[in-house]
Parts: structure tokens; sequence; C-alpha cells
């Protein structure tokens, strides 16, 4: 029953909805202009939050993003029940009620999402940023490339020890800290403020879900599998410490961590980057060329070809159709996020790798 009261709650209440829906509107109009987005939010606001909102959450040991999500869950589920219950009463205004505070929330939660790091997706290219063109490449360029990075895989898989394949999770995401922190030292277009990476509480669902990491927008923590093969581990923290910095596209948090890992000293960091590179370009080269890709598998060292198969074997352990749900999710998010791409955004690695190769031959 529409009482006098409940009028103007639900007035008061539509006026916060449209408020924010213009806020939202807002930043939308402003995404379009990436190189205000770079100025203002991303070499602006953005580097306040980071340098003020990492090293507070750093603090903590565990990653207070993953109970914020469990509690939000929870929430949702208590909510439902709410809800559920309330219909069978009846009880019609307490429901619109809830609806709509609903919707206040979803909001609110979506500006602050693109506030705490979403805009980052808006910026210019990192193609762009760091001078590396997204331009088109040849077969046989691309062939040269994916031979260097199996040299070099098969190299420093070689030199690993048996105690650089025993470190713990900790000494690894030290590792990754500190290479991203070189990075960061070395460029300024990769400047990052108390980088951090953690252990995922809800490893054992990310293993279902096929998620090596991830990064939580709303408290600024990356995050890794602290299960999947050991090899993956040091250029996983450091693709999710890329986030950190601003770099938002997966193919660009890819390439970041490629090159955070390649310049660190760290034998296993060093692997598992190339790793990762080898990964990329020989699915690249088949989809180019399929039998370049099988002329060079034979060049794969028998070690890195058992790592893949360990790899390989680990992620299929835990397929199943949950999977399949998350990533049509996580392909229409990126979609949204200026990736048009979906899910293929993380193979565009190949071409910043490709244009930076190409930049130090004609260097």
């Amino acid at each position: 029953m529409f009482t006098a009261g409940n009028k103007k709650i639900l007035i008061k209440q539509a006026i916060i909805i449209a408020a924010l829906l213009f806020f939202i509107y807002l930043l939308m109009v402003f995404a379009d202009y990436p190189k205000l987005v770079e100025r203002y939010y991303s070499q602006g606001f953005y580097r306040g939050v980071s340098y003020l909102l990492h090293p507070a959450l750093n603090i903590f040991p565990f990653s207070v993003g993953d109970v914020l999500y469990i509690l939000v869950i929870g929430y949702l589920v208590y909510s439902l029940c709410r809800f559920i219950k309330l219909l069978f009463r009846r009880e019609l205004m307490r429901c619109l009620l809830k609806v709509i505070a609903l919707i206040i929330k979803v909001e609110a939660t979506i500006i602050i999402f693109y506030l705490f790091w979403g805009m980052n997706y808006f910026r210019p290219s990192a193609g762009e940023r760091l001078s590396l063109k997204d331009t088109s490449y040849t077969t046989e360029n691309l062939k040269a490339v994916t031979t260097m990075l199996i040299d070099s895989a098969n190299a420093t898989r070689a030199r690993l020890t048996t105690a650089d394949l025993a470190q713990d999770n900790g000494a690894i995401y030290n590792t990754a800290i500190k290479a991203v922190g070189k990075l960061s030292t070395d460029s300024v277009a990769f400047r990052t403020f108390h980088q951090g990476v953690k252990p995922s509480i809800l490893t054992p669902l990310l293993n279902y879900i096929g998620t090596s990491g991830y990064f939580n927008p709303f408290t600024g923590e990356a995050q890794i599998n602290y299960q999947m093969p050991i090899f993956n581990r040091p250029v996983v923290a450091c693709h999710e410490m890329s986030h950190q910095m601003g770099y938002g596209p997966e193919d660009e948090a890819d390439f970041v961590g490629f090159l955070a890992g390649i310049g660190s000293n760290d034998r296993l960091l060093r692997y598992s980057a190339y790793h990762l590179a080898v990964d990329e370009f020989m699915h690249a080269l088949f989809y180019r060329d399929s039998l370049a890709n099988k002329a060079l598998k034979p060049r794969v060292s028998k070690t890195v070809h058992n790592d893949f198969v360990i790899e390989r074997k680990y992620w299929i352990a835990y397929q199943n159709k949950a999977e399949i749900v998350t990533s049509l999710f996580y392909d229409h998010y990126l979609k949204v996020n200026n990736q048009p791409q979906g899910l293929a955004t993380y193979n565009r690695m190949i071409l910043l790798v490709m244009a930076l190769y190409e930049k130090r031959v004609h260097s």
C-alpha cells in the first residue's frame, strides 16, 4: 500500500538512482577521450588511489578483496532469501523498496569500480604509450621471434636447480615484487606504488574455473592461485601486479609481466616469463602457419615440453561446466570494458612483443 511516507521514500530513491545514473553517464562520456583519461585519471587520480590504498591493504597478510567478495556473496544469498520470504507474505511495498535499494547499490558499485581502477581500460593503448606500434608482422618474423623465445626458454629451464623448483610461495611473491619494482624504477611508463601480491583464499574455486589469478579493482590487490604449477606462479604474480600499475587490458598485463620476468635475475621468474611467451607464440604461429608450428615443436627441449604437459594436466583435472559459464561471463566483461576481442585479448600480447623485438632490431 502506497502511503504518503512511502511515496516520499520512493521519490527520494528515484532521485538517487537518477543522480547515480547520470554520474555513470558522465564517466562513460569521459571514457571516450583516452588522452584526458590518461592525463587526469591514470596519471592523476588513480595514482593517488594507489598511493593511499595499496600500503593500507598490504598490512593484511590475507586478501581483503577475497573476504569482501565472500561477504558480498553471503549478503546477496541472505537478501534473496529475505526477498522470497517477503514475496510469500505479499509485502509488495517492502519488496519494491528492496529492489530499488539493490539498484542503488549496483550503481554505486559500478561507480566505485571505475573510480578506483576501471577507467584504466580507456586510457591510450600500451602500444601508443610505449611507442610500440600495434602493426602487423610477417609469418617469417613471427617464426624468428618464436625461435628466439624457445631457445631462451630452453636455456633458462636448463639453469633451474632443485632449490629453484622448491621455492615456497613467499619467496616467489617477493621475487615478483622486486622484479615489478625494478621495472617501475627503470621507467615512468611502469610506475607503481607499494606493489604487492597475495595468495587467494579462493584458490580452490579458481582451480575449478580455470583461473591462475585475478586483480581486485575495489581493493587494488593482486591475488594468485597458489596451487598451480610452480613455474607458472612467478609470471602470473607479475601479470596481476601489472594491473596495479594501471595496465587494464589482459594483453598489456601479460606483456608487462613478461618484461618484468625477463628483466629479473631470478632464474625461476625468467623461465616463467619465457614459458608464458613460448606458449602464446606457438599458439599464434599455429593459427598463422600450422606447418611452421609443427617444424618448431622439436626445438622445444624435453624438459620444457614436460612442463607444458604438467600444466595442461593440472588444468584438465579441474575442468568442468563451471569454467565454460565463467569464461562466457568474463568474455562479456572484457568486451564491455574496451576490449572488443574478449578473451582473445590475451593473445594480443604477441603484437606488443613483436613490436618490441622489431624496435630493438632497428635501434
